[in-house]
């Protein structure tokens, strides 16, 4: 057992759309990203996945031209299946929890795919 204190880990951070592993429970994991930017469209067929802003303002646009702000102590869960695209115009600190198998690109496959992440 141990006290993971978020803000410290987050200063280990220094490239966005890059998520690292803070914790894991029951086949869920804890990341930590820093993000700006606008990130890519995808969706994940099996996987619902949660996004907790720590700090600075993330945005999330969905396929239906519909956006959805989250603002520091707020969270999103996408639902499994649902095409959507986090993006930032400043940098953003946010807490990602979702099953361990689910890639940050879900069903695309390109240079921001990170198929193993760092734990901190």
């Amino acid at each position: 057992m141990e006290v993971i204190n978020i803000k410290e880990k987050f200063k280990s951070i220094g490239e966005h759309w890059s998520p690292q592993i803070a914790g894991a429970l029951n086949g869920q994991l804890v990341k930590l990203a820093k993000v700006k930017g606008d990130f890519i469209f995808h969706h994940h067929e099996n996987e619902d996945e949660l996004f907790l802003v720590i700090s600075g303002k993330l945005f999330m646009d969905f396929e239906n031209s519909e956006t959805k702000e989250i603002l520091p102590g707020e969270f999103l869960i996408v639902p499994k299946g649902v095409s959507h695209r986090p993006r930032a115009i400043e940098e953003t600190e946010i807490l990602l929890f979702e099953p361990s198998s689910t890639l940050n690109t879900g069903n695309i496959i390109n240079d921001l795919t990170k198929q193993s992440l760092p734990k901190i």
